[in-house]
């Protein structure tokens, strides 16, 4: 398959024979598996808990700063670990230096926002 067209076709080729392993692995499991519904089966699950009431509930805004703060600190692992490789390369010593103390600044801004606001506190 040589030349512009070539290499489209052998895209294609891959894309049509991925959805054909997808179609067959769905198919083959929807003929291989049980298929016994009951009652117990069709209602709704939550934790071993039978559903009662209705479906909404308040949830207390300090979760979501927890959550906040998760991303913020899971977030910046990915960008230290690059950098400290870059950072032992030559040429970049300054420069990568400066931007990883910008770095390091945004995060302990939102630190200290995070603990301005009392979320840090255990309650």
């Amino acid at each position: 398959m040589e030349g512009y067209y070539g290499t489209y076709a052998l895209v294609g080729l891959v894309l049509l024979v991925a959805s054909a392993f997808v179609a067959v692995a769905f198919a083959g499991g929807r003929l291989l598996r049980p298929s016994v519904p009951t009652h117990e089966k069709l209602t709704t699950y939550e934790c071993g808990v039978d559903p009662v009431g209705v479906g909404w509930a308040q949830v207390h805004i300090r979760y979501y700063l927890y959550a906040y703060l998760y991303v913020i600190f899971a977030v910046d692992v990915i960008y230290l670990f690059p950098w400290a490789t870059v950072f032992d390369a030559p040429g970049f010593g300054t420069a990568t230096l400066v931007e990883m103390f910008v770095f390091v600044g945004f995060l302990a801004t939102g630190l200290l926002y995070a603990w301005r606001k009392g979320v840090l506190a255990w309650t």
